[in-house]
């Protein structure tokens, strides 16, 4: 038989990682230090049969095997009190909060909310599309939860996944090779359009930004027409364009973070689901 793992040695266990220590982990979960020790033997000797913790004096921490379960074990009690949530209040009513900047919604959002519907199916869920500065600027409890973009270095929050930022040109256009070089970019403050106007201004290539919006959409048309270069996230790259790289004379720029942002009073079972299949759909 296929042997499982009790839930209750999973939540001791991520509790010691939360918790720093044995000690704090057994207030945590309500029991003694000598029964979570007895918890973590028997998860080590009797089901994993590899040792989760290295031990040095009074410090610990995770062997290679325990960050592999780790991961493993905060999704599985995540979906063990989903499970519950859902199969005790089958008819869950409520509405939860999301702001996105329009770079996301076609890439991301569908899939996520089509699994978010299939088990909260009475949630109504409100969708703000705002660039990244407006929604930093709203985390005061109007919005649940924020999916930002961030500089890699200056992240705040849930890193969902870090990508390229590249150049991007029609593939049916030489539009690259004019000088100046016509951009569409983002408004500003964004910047990503700051990188691309500095990495261009060291290179000593002339430019003018010939068209600004807050939109990808609106950029995206503009790239396909044929009317500008531009620069984003190498994901939300979409067929019909194609990279530009220093092989054509475009420098490199920085990578991006793509962060999740929680509201300080924003803990509910709906607002804990939907921010696992946000994590969950973003790192795929």
């Amino acid at each position: 038989m296929l042997q499982t793992i009790d839930h209750e040695l999973l939540r001791t266990f991520v509790a010691i990682v939360d918790h720093g220590g044995f000690t704090r982990a057994a207030e945590a979960v309500n029991r003694t230090q000598s029964a979570v020790s007895m918890q973590i033997k028997r998860l080590e000797e009797d089901v994993i049969r590899r040792p989760l913790f290295e031990r040095d004096g009074r410090q610990i921490r995770l062997t290679s095997e325990g960050n592999t379960l780790l991961g493993y074990a905060r999704r599985i009690l995540d979906l063990h009190g989903e499970a519950l949530n859902v199969l005790r209040q089958p008819d869950m009513v409520g509405r939860v909060r999301i702001g996105v900047p329009d770079d996301y919604v076609m890439r991301f959002l569908p899939g996520i909310l089509k699994s978010f519907s299939q088990v909260w199916p009475l949630i109504d869920v409100e969708v703000h599309c705002e660039p990244s500065s407006q929604l930093l600027s709203r985390q005061d409890g109007s919005l649940d939860l924020s999916i930002v973009t961030r500089e890699v270095g200056h992240e705040i929050g849930e890193i969902l996944r870090q990508d390229a930022t590249v150049w991007v040109v029609a593939e049916s256009h030489s539009l690259h090779q004019q000088s100046p070089l016509p951009l569409a970019l983002f408004e500003e403050p964004c910047f990503c359009r700051r990188h691309a106007c500095n990495a261009l201004a060291r290179a000593g290539r002339q430019y003018r930004v010939a068209y600004s919006s807050p939109s990808l959409a609106t950029l995206q048309a503009v790239v396909s027409a044929g009317l500008a270069v531009s620069a984003w996230m190498k994901s939300l790259v979409v067929p019909g364009m194609r990279i530009l790289d220093e092989s054509d004379g475009f420098p490199p720029l920085p990578d991006a973070s793509i962060v999740l942002l929680r509201a300080p009073q924003a803990h509910s079972p709906i607002v804990d689901g939907l921010a696992r299949y946000i994590t969950e759909g973003f790192r795929q």
